[in-house]
């Protein structure tokens, strides 16, 4: 397939590498020209700018946050410069507002527009291991198939309405991030009681938490090993209000997640913003005395 990629920071450069690798066709587009330009020597060529990217079958958007994803849909005239069979994709962790916007811009424009967060670090992307929720017209998401494949181990959809793949990836992080601050307290305890934190996990994971989420951040915690960042500290910071946002619209108190954005919070002010946003399991264990 032909598809422009927008976007290739620590998620976007690994998942483009695995569309090259699939045999699809790339036409690619970062602010920082360099990041881009990495990708040639695999087979991209180079847009000019985001709205060249515009092109072929599917383009994808995989940007930080809302800021820079209005950047360039309002911008850079995303929209009105798509052609009429090209499918939108926005793989961003977005505000479920923003979607919702993004959705009727591209209804009244009539163009198909596909969310598509991701589950997965770095390293998941890299293994093409990621896991796709994906909302949208059944159509559209049907043409950008063959790149799902390319990129995770599972695509699920949650229905027509974009937005709500949204609202999954939202609850999904909020649930990782009240792990984070569980687990942290967890080996906190077991630590100051004298209990080996390695074990406490292997016995953890190899019963009643068997999830690959405890395993991946629980090595993390343990370990203490919070450089170099799958995910830093103000994306955290980002997500965790985002999901509080999505709360207050739906009016769902979620009273866990506003102690984890006061967890994330502290962990600026204590000068930890490049660290994993794990590093609140480090916040538990000074509280501890550790």
């Amino acid at each position: 397939m032909n598809v422009g990629f927008i976007g290739l920071g620590n998620m976007g450069q690994p998942m483009a590498r695995n569309l090259l690798k699939a045999g699809h066709h790339l036409l690619v587009y970062n602010r920082t020209r360099s990041r881009a330009e990495e990708l040639l020597a695999e087979g991209a060529r180079l847009a000019e700018s985001a709205r060249d990217a515009c092109r072929g079958d599917v383009v994808i958007t995989m940007l930080a946050d809302d800021r820079a994803v209005e950047e360039v849909v309002t911008g850079a005239d995303l929209v009105s410069n798509l052609a009429p069979n090209t499918v939108h994709v926005s793989m961003s962790t977005l505000s479920v507002a923003l979607s919702r916007r993004l959705a009727e811009l591209h209804a009244q424009a009539g163009r198909a527009y596909v969310s598509a967060p991701v589950f997965g670090r770095p390293e998941a992307a890299a293994a093409a291991k990621l896991f796709i929720v994906a909302a949208g017209p059944a159509a559209a998401i049907d043409q950008c198939r063959p790149l799902f494949e390319a990129l995770g181990q599972t695509t699920f959809v949650v229905g027509l309405d974009a937005p709500a793949a949204n609202v999954v990836k939202l609850a999904g992080n909020f649930l990782i991030a009240s792990l984070l601050e569980s687990l942290g307290e967890a080996v906190a305890l077991v630590r100051k009681s004298g209990v080996d934190p390695k074990r406490f996990l292997e016995i953890m994971t190899d019963s009643l938490f068997a999830a690959p989420v405890y395993k991946t951040y629980g090595s993390i915690i343990v370990q203490q090993r919070y450089q170099p960042a799958g995910f830093k500290v103000p994306l955290g910071l980002k997500d965790v209000r985002l999901i509080l946002a999505a709360a207050e619209a739906a009016a769902v108190p979620m009273p866990i997640a506003s102690l984890v954005r006061d967890r994330l919070l502290t962990a600026i002010a204590q000068g930890h913003q490049d660290l994993d946003w794990s590093v609140v399991a480090r916040i538990a264990a000074e509280n501890a005395g550790l």
